[in-house]
């Protein structure tokens, strides 16, 4: 079976990321690309092969045919166009952060569970196998039991980007630190206790530099960095993760949504062990999943509970500092 999929939207991650991911991934039809620039519509219907272009996201979403959409817009305009596609039947893949807040994120799986479409929220790097091993050894035991884990994710600054601008839900966070929360929330098997943070922001309100340090109920101690201050329009990047057990220690600097030979270091009575996984792209394996759950075959790997459970956990960092 094949789903007919509508990305609603030119964005550079949909461009980059996601619609070769659909090219990629089995039961995906390129079926309609919407946009405001009719050039750019019509430029993404020839380079991938949409069957359907569509100046203005309503008239995509008026297509009977479109089973599935695809969201990649900005941040703040993630919560009405989720809205608009469940209530015109779609099921929907929306790019991460799903939501500004908590609250907006309930109202948007609610309203999917009442209309009886799928909603998930699209973090394509928590389908790779590279998480799955690493979750696997973390919680079949081989480091022992977690006392502490951190993860960093830093970028360059960027210049003229939206992500720079509070009104259209910018900012270190928003962008990078989603990454971190989930990578701690899906290794972690607790609720947050207490969540300390301190941020930079830049001239546009938005947090150009994050650091947090969290707290679980179960005692395990968490911290992470996340910013934007590594020059401009560069692709400097660090990306870092290092959890701490009983037994052991786990180390990696793989960069967050990468595919190919994978590999992280466990340390344990003084003994290196290098673990290498083998990764598709993980664009491709997160639509995979997507259609089959469509179709029944398979349960969503991004849960509700579990985009809920981020969201209010972002939602505490950025009330810490003061966003």
């Amino acid at each position: 079976m094949s789903i007919k999929w509508g990305v609603l939207g030119t964005a550079s991650i949909a461009a980059g990321c996601t619609i070769p991911g659909m090219k990629q991934a089995e039961g995906c039809e390129l079926y309609a690309i919407a946009g405001r620039d009719e050039k750019k519509v019509q430029q993404f219907k020839t380079d991938f092969g949409f069957e359907k272009g569509y100046v203005g996201y309503d008239a995509l979403l008026a297509d009977a045919d479109v089973q599935a959409v695809y969201i990649p817009l900005p941040n703040n305009l993630h919560y009405e166009w989720v809205m608009k596609a469940i209530a015109a039947g779609k099921h929907v893949l929306c790019e991460k952060p799903l939501a500004l807040n908590a609250k907006e994120a309930e109202e948007m799986f609610a309203a999917a569970k009442e209309k009886g479409v799928i909603l998930a929220e699209a973090y394509a790097y928590l389908n790779s196998p590279y998480v799955a091993a690493l979750k696997e050894d973390v919680q079949g035991g081989l480091i022992g039991d977690i006392d502490y884990l951190e993860t960093a994710f830093v970028t360059q600054g960027y210049k003229d980007d939206i992500r720079l601008y509070k009104e259209l839900g910018g900012g270190a966070m928003y962008d990078l630190g989603c990454y971190c929360t989930t990578m701690i929330l899906s290794l972690i098997d607790s609720e947050p206790a207490t969540v300390k943070a301190v941020a930079e922001m830049n001239e546009h309100g938005a947090d150009l530099y994050t650091a947090a340090m969290l707290k679980f109920e179960n005692g395990v101690r968490a911290a992470f960095n996340v910013g934007m201050i590594l020059g401009k329009n560069t692709n400097d990047r660090m990306d870092r993760l290092y959890i701490r057990g009983s037994k052991g220690s786990i180390k990696s600097s793989v960069e967050y949504n990468q595919e190919g030979e994978l590999s992280y270091t466990a340390v344990i009575d003084g003994k290196e062990i290098t673990k290498t996984v083998t990764a598709r792209q993980n664009y491709a394996l997160e639509l995979e999943r997507m259609n089959k759950a469509i179709e029944g075959k398979e349960a969503i790997l991004v849960t509700p509970e579990f985009s809920i459970k981020n969201a209010k956990l972002i939602d505490e960092v950025l009330k810490q500092i003061e966003y």
